[in-house]
């Protein structure tokens, strides 16, 4: 077992245990879900208007939310996540709201391995690029699931939120915009619930915008739009302060805290 498995092998435990405490958190609010809220946001409802009647693929879909509200919405979709704890609650809810989505459990790496099929949809979204070591396979790995003529979309946390280090409770600059060498950090309880007493370890990696948009073209893919915005969808940083929208912002902005791209396989 190399490096990146063992990383990838302590991260899938740790995701497996954020699953049992997100799906009881007010931030994942199961129960409203259950009784029809979207878990999508404004972002991804904008870039993908009508996806009634297509095939759409979610990488690092978590216990399904995003892909079952995509489902909600009449995209036939498939979600893929490392954490088999993920993937069976997926399962679960997909059953319990008579909804008709596929999941896999798999390192997103290795989509192509498991799933054969092509989607006129690929999409993922927030935290999800982190948890990879390299973004030229993973950008392969899309264009290779991708209809000719297919869209990509992504929203995601902008790398400069990444450069700092958030557990003692003030922002500090620690990390680099490009880092190659692995970040570990162990921390008691995780985003959606930071009084919970499970201990996070994890493994991750910064990867600056460049990075993502030469690992999507050199794949085949034509870039449409790069948007980068000072407001977050979920309060996830430390002294957010809530606008009038109901999205997050730093008190000075000064600088970016989400980024979306939308390409098209060529």
């Amino acid at each position: 077992m190399n490096n990146n498995e063992k990383y990838f092998e302590i991260n899938k435990q740790t995701w497996n245990q954020k699953v049992k405490v997100h799906a009881k958190s007010d931030m994942y609010d199961l129960e409203a879900f259950k009784n029809g809220k979207s878990s999508l946001g404004s972002y991804e409802t904008e870039a993908l208007i009508d996806v009634k009647g297509r095939s759409l693929l979610h990488l690092q879909c978590h216990f399904g939310q995003d892909t079952l509200s995509w489902s909600r919405l009449g995209a036939t979709c498939t979600g893929v996540d490392l954490s088999d704890e993920g993937i069976k609650l997926a399962k679960k809810l997909n059953n319990e709201l008579g909804l008709d989505a596929q999941f896999v459990c798999c390192n997103v790496l290795d989509t192509s391995k498991y799933i054969k099929e092509t989607f006129d949809i690929v999409f993922t979204s927030y935290g999800v690029i982190g948890w990879l070591p390299d973004l030229k396979p993973w950008g392969k790995m899309i264009a290779e699931r991708l209809k000719k003529g297919g869209t990509f979309f992504m929203a995601e946390f902008h790398p400069i939120v990444w450069m700092f280090d958030y557990l003692e409770g003030k922002p500090v600059m620690k990390y680099g915009y490009n880092q190659d060498e692995v970040i570990y950090e162990e921390y008691e309880g995780t985003y959606a619930n930071t009084n919970s007493k499970m201990i996070s370890k994890e493994y991750a990696w910064n990867h600056g915008l460049g990075e993502v948009v030469t690992a999507l073209t050199q794949a085949g893919l034509h870039m449409e739009y790069l948007k980068e915005y000072h407001e977050s969808p979920y309060d996830v940083l430390p002294e957010l302060i809530k606008t009038d929208s109901g999205m997050f912002v730093t008190k000075d902005n000064l600088y970016p805290l989400i980024f979306t791209l939308k390409a098209t396989k060529l």
